[in-house]
């Protein structure tokens, strides 16, 4: 058998999943098309590894260490796509980016400790802007 079939559906294979990592928006869709690309560098090794016809087999042996590798990081990748629908209700990946904390929504204006207290530098209204932190440790 010719080494261009096997190399050629690899990278089918690889750019299938290549085109789900970057145009897909679900999490598990994503963990999938990541297998594809595993699963297809797992088929080049096998490939050159029969082509070569190398003794010790080290093409197969690496199979072996990627299958391995591929289960935990499925295993891994679906705890916390579940652990993060449970927490926001959905596994959309462009609505996890939104959920990213900034500076100005931990500023809190304080309006219970207005009286004597100094205000913030630039603030014009007598409020001291402390943030969620600052009145966690208080």
């Amino acid at each position: 058998m010719h080494l261009a079939y096997p190399a050629v559906l690899a990278a089918l294979l690889f750019c299938v999943g290549l085109y789900g990592v970057l145009a897909r928006r679900n999490a598990i869709l994503v963990l999938m098309s990541v297998e594809l690309m595993l699963n297809a560098v797992n088929l080049n090794l096998v490939a050159f590894d029969v082509w070569l016809r190398d003794t010790l087999h080290s093409g197969q042996a690496l199979t072996l260490f990627t299958v391995a590798i591929a289960a935990a990081e499925i295993g891994i990748g679906l705890a916390i796509v579940l652990a993060v629908y449970r927490n926001r209700g959905t596994s959309d990946i462009d609505r996890l980016r939104d959920t990213a904390e900034t500076d100005e929504a931990e500023t809190l204006p304080d309006t219970a400790e207005t009286d004597g207290a100094e205000t913030a530098p630039g603030r014009a209204d007598g409020k001291t802007g402390k943030t969620k932190k600052a009145e966690a440790t208080t």
